[in-house]
């Protein structure tokens, strides 16, 4: 194991994000059949949008999202793991969707991309991430104004009552709440940004 391996081995353990190495067990051609990107995102996204799939995995949302931006709208495909951004250029090369998707690497403690967003998905990884109040206020900030945030989190790990507690974090940041759709064993939030919440009223940001 070299370093830069030994390094990734690391902070997958400190954080307590799902290996690259098992992702196709839930991230496979039966996916779609549980959560289909069209359905999930298709009243949210149009042509021409700019969006992030962020903990991206090996991409399933970030190819249905592709297809719904079209030719000239960008899927950014943000992961911390490059093993799965691999994955997700060969799969939209193979689907003919690499015009429309870009890779990113994330940083441990940040996304790390510059550009102002339409829409952004969080798809079964927000309790992976080490710190969510940092993570919710930099997708705010990436958003543009009545950009929307789709969040949800796996049944089996997150409990009803840290879900909500998510979503209040959110509200504290300045998102307010959209609609809850309905996802297949997910907990599930649209949150729209809307005014930032001045930092005298709340001491915390």
């Amino acid at each position: 194991m070299n370093a830069e391996e030994l390094y990734n081995s690391h902070v997958m353990e400190e954080t307590h994000v799902c290996p690259w190495q098992i992702v196709r067990l839930f991230d496979n051609f039966l996916r779609p059949l549980v959560h289909n990107p069209r359905k999930l995102f298709g009243p949210y996204v149009q042509t021409g949008m700019k969006v992030l799939d962020v903990g991206c995995g090996r991409g399933f949302a970030s190819l249905g999202l592709a297809r719904l931006v079209g030719e000239d709208g960008l899927v950014i495909s943000a992961d911390i793991q490059p093993e799965m951004l691999d994955m997700v250029e060969k799969r939209a090369a193979t689907a003919g969707l690499s015009n429309s998707i870009r890779t990113h690497r994330c940083n441990v403690d940040c996304i790390g991309v510059r550009e102002e967003l339409d829409f952004a998905v969080a798809f079964f990884m927000l309790h992976e991430v080490p710190d969510v109040r940092a993570f919710l206020i930099e997708l705010f900030t990436l958003l543009k104004p009545g950009g929307r945030l789709f969040i949800t989190e796996p049944k089996i790990h997150v409990n009803r009552r840290d879900f909500e507690n998510t979503v209040r974090l959110a509200q504290t940041v300045g998102f307010e709440i959209s609609e809850r759709p309905c996802v297949r064993l997910g907990r599930t939030v649209v949150l729209v940004k809307g005014a930032a919440v001045d930092e005298d009223d709340t001491g915390n940001i």
